[in-house]
């Protein structure tokens, strides 16, 4: 009774008869501006970065090292490799890092799109892992990634050919369907992917700039993170334009070469 009382009262209270026209949409463009303001002054998060790089450098760049460095009779064909718990590492990490860093940021998706990114980018990891794995232990038979699944000289005469068939499967599952779940950007499979992300990211900040809404410093170098990635891959493309080899493995007008291809072709076959 008092509350309602009081609400009587003051007839310009949120939702009384008082209200002034318009009350309830400056105050939403208020609540904007607040969060606006809250997400511009946002802190670095220094720590989640630096364990987002280490763990990519580590456990993603340096795990096909690891196989190639480690002893075979450490790790024998018919098991998993150094490389493949590297990967294992990777897949627990990453999205709990993910996690972290959604939780820190002053806008959030709603939640079960969240979710559905979360579980989508760790099963294509895991179809990655698997696919990934056998195509690496397959290097020490001989396999030359360079070459298509039917052109490898220990693939193309397996008993019966419908084998050929599996592998072929095993490799859709490897560099297409795992990457493209795992958004996996520096392979030619999914460039398209990666290229229409960086350039809806460079449409989108440019539409805040104009509205003198401006990223914060986490903003800032994700946005720069995807720069330095394309002209790294641009360098990479640059480097092997001419390579018969890998133009012919990669043909079409988007050209992005493995770098397994590159390894044995260039470097294996020298040793």
């Amino acid at each position: 009774m008092e509350a309602a009382a009081r609400r009587r009262q003051h007839p310009g209270a949120a939702g009384g008869p008082g209200t002034q026209p318009g009350a309830s949409s400056l105050q939403a463009r208020h609540g904007s501006v607040k969060a606006d303001e809250a997400a511009r002054t946002a802190p670095f998060h220094l720590d989640l970065w630096f364990y987002f790089t280490l763990q990519n450098w580590v456990l993603d760049f340096g795990r096909p090292i690891a196989m190639l460095v480690f002893p075979l009779e450490w790790f024998p064909l018919n098991k998993p490799s150094v490389g493949d718990y590297f990967h294992m590492a990777y897949n627990i990490i990453t999205p709990f890092l993910l996690l972290k860093l959604i939780e820190r940021s002053p806008r959030t998706l709603p939640r079960s799109m969240i979710y559905i990114s979360i579980i989508t980018f760790i099963m294509g990891a895991s179809i990655h892992l698997v696919g990934d794995s056998v195509n690496h232990r397959l290097l020490f038979s001989g396999y030359q990634h360079h070459l298509s699944v039917r052109e490898n000289p220990i693939i193309k005469n397996l008993k019966p050919e419908t084998l050929i068939d599996s592998f072929e499967l095993l490799y859709y599952y490897d560099e297409y369907l795992g990457h493209s779940m795992w958004y996996l950007v520096t392979e030619g499979q999914i460039f398209i992917l990666f290229i229409f992300t960086f350039f809806a990211m460079l449409a989108l900040v440019l539409h805040r700039k104009r509205k003198r809404l401006f990223l914060d410093s986490n903003g800032l170098f994700l946005f720069y993170s995807f720069a330095l990635t394309l002209l790294l891959v641009a360098l990479w493309v640059a480097w092997l334009w001419n390579d018969p080899v890998l133009r012919k493995k990669y043909p079409g007008v988007i050209y992005v070469p493995e770098p397994w291809a590159f390894y044995t072709l260039h470097v294996s076959s020298q040793h």
